[in-house]
């Protein structure tokens, strides 16, 4: 295999990576009015660390990650009426962007 395949396989490779650690963006009020500040928050996989995240985030969005704050939510105990269940248990990342970055999937919102 040429170095150039051997490069693009492992950039595919930690694409598809990054994927699996960034389940879905976070977009609540609070998280809205934190865009003013640079800093975006993301729904991250139970297993992911900041360093995995902050690869993830400047692979798929192609933007300079500053710093990356990971907040842990516990499952919680919920009743309708007779009914009972828990409420799953979140992993959620704050990701903070250097001076004059962006990430487009958020403009519109």
């Amino acid at each position: 295999m040429t170095k150039k395949k051997e490069m693009l396989e492992q950039k595919k490779q930690s694409s598809e990576q990054a994927v699996r650690i960034l389940l879905r963006p976070r977009m609540t009020e609070k998280a809205h009015s934190l865009i003013a500040s640079r800093k975006y928050v993301f729904q991250i996989s139970s297993l992911a660390t900041k360093l995995a995240v902050k690869r993830s985030v400047e692979t798929v969005y192609g933007v300079k990650v500053l710093s990356v704050n990971i907040v842990r939510i516990p499952r919680r105990h919920r009743v309708f009426g007779r009914v009972s269940g828990w409420r799953s248990a979140v992993k959620k990342a704050i990701v903070t962007l250097k001076e004059g970055e962006n990430i487009e999937l958020f403009k519109g919102v």
